[in-house]
């Protein structure tokens, strides 16, 4: 995400104005952009003109739009935000007060303006601008002719880069297109690696995929590394990892943030913090149920109870279209915080956030049992 302009004041109003750069940039906007906040856009509106011989056209304008969000849909396939909202700026073609729906899409620029820039929003801010800047751990996700470079940072999981590359099947005289085509693969995703990893930030960095591509491409780096002499790589090739997973999709992040080498590496971090929390909440679950709770009502009482030792909560009911609602849970995790316990926000970008979501999106580990929750209809 680039950050073209920052003017708002901590826990106050102010605007910021951006451009996404991909697909993960439109879905962190999404969660930055809430009812009652106000966005500025170029948007295309259609226009009923008359010409002079009294005929009517319709004709599509393009012009630039305040609206105040009243409501926030993301399409995630195409990579678009849609609001809905009402006009407040100056215009020919639209009154202030008529109903528009703007559409931001990757490399549109666009203002948001808030009225309380939070500390969560100002978080996720933060990382979206640099994610590098704050990265935990670097993830080469593969296999033959795909491969997926993630950085696993304190908020977010960006994808920095997808490479993808035709290999024919490695039989009869195609064997030497085969050799041919893994080796402009490896070559895309070295220099790929090369762009987006930095070692001065990133605890390690993992090569993952099912079968040998992985143990192929570590090779192929090294190899690469000693004949163009690439320091870079070699001085820290003890912090690049290998490891096994069932494919080379996204969705086998998961297996790497579990492997146990891994998380010695990145053990005190955020990401290795939040599978640690919600492993032990799902152990206390499972072995001690009166000390283990999810869901709005339980975990609520359970606080108003002063028995919340650790609040597990996800990002996305900060983004609630009901101002009040995200209020309340901003509220929430300050007030478990004052009361010596802990609370530890899950991305939804982060596979253990997608865990938390599917229990309601937030759940607690108890200081004392309360066998009595069962009882209290959610």
């Amino acid at each position: 995400m680039k950050i073209i302009h920052k003017d708002y004041i901590r826990g106050g109003p102010g605007s910021v104005k951006m451009i996404p750069d991909e697909a993960d940039d439109m879905w962190i906007a999404y969660n930055l952009i809430t009812k009652g906040d106000y966005i500025h856009a170029l948007t295309v509106r259609k226009v009923m003109r008359e010409a002079s011989s009294g005929r009517k056209d319709v004709e599509r304008v393009k012009l630039e739009l305040e609206i105040k969000v009243e409501a926030v849909d993301y399409e995630k396939e195409a990579s678009l935000i849609r609001l809905r909202g009402k006009n407040t700026s100056e215009n020919e073609h639209v009154k202030i007060g008529a109903h528009h729906t703007l559409e931001l899409e990757v490399h549109r620029p666009f203002v948001l303006r808030k009225n309380v820039w939070d500390t969560l929003a100002l978080d996720m801010l933060d990382q979206a601008a640099d994610p590098a800047a704050t990265a935990d751990l670097a993830v080469i996700i593969m296999q033959e002719g795909l491969a997926h470079i993630l950085l696993v940072g304190k908020s977010v999981t960006i994808t920095c880069s997808r490479i993808q590359v035709s290999i024919p099947r490695k039989h009869g005289g195609a064997v030497s297109g085969y050799e041919s085509a893994l080796k402009t693969f490896f070559d895309n995703v070295t220099q790929a690696f090369l762009n987006h990893v930095d070692f001065d930030v990133v605890r390690c960095a993992v090569i993952a995929s099912p079968g040998f591509t992985k143990d192929q491409f570590y090779r192929h780096l090294l190899l690469e590394a000693e004949r163009r002499q690439m320091t870079y790589i070699i001085k820290n090739k003890s912090r690049i990892l290998v490891v096994h997973t069932t494919s080379g999709y996204k969705h086998s992040l998961k297996e790497v943030l579990d492997a146990p080498n891994i998380m010695n590496m990145i053990k005190d971090t955020k990401a290795a913090k939040e599978i640690r929390v919600l492993d032990e909440f799902f152990s206390m679950l499972s072995n001690d149920s009166d000390r283990a709770c999810y869901g709005p009502k339980h975990v609520e009482i359970a606080h108003e109870r002063m028995a919340v030792q650790t609040l597990l909560i996800t990002d996305e009911l900060f983004t609630s279209a009901d101002v009040a609602t995200r209020k309340k849970y901003i509220s929430l995790v300050d007030s478990v915080k004052s009361c010596g316990g802990s609370a530890h926000i899950f991305s939804s970008l982060h596979v253990s956030g997608e865990q938390l979501a599917q229990l309601t999106g937030i759940a607690a580990i108890l200081r004392f049992p309360l066998p009595d929750l069962d009882d209290i209809v959610m």
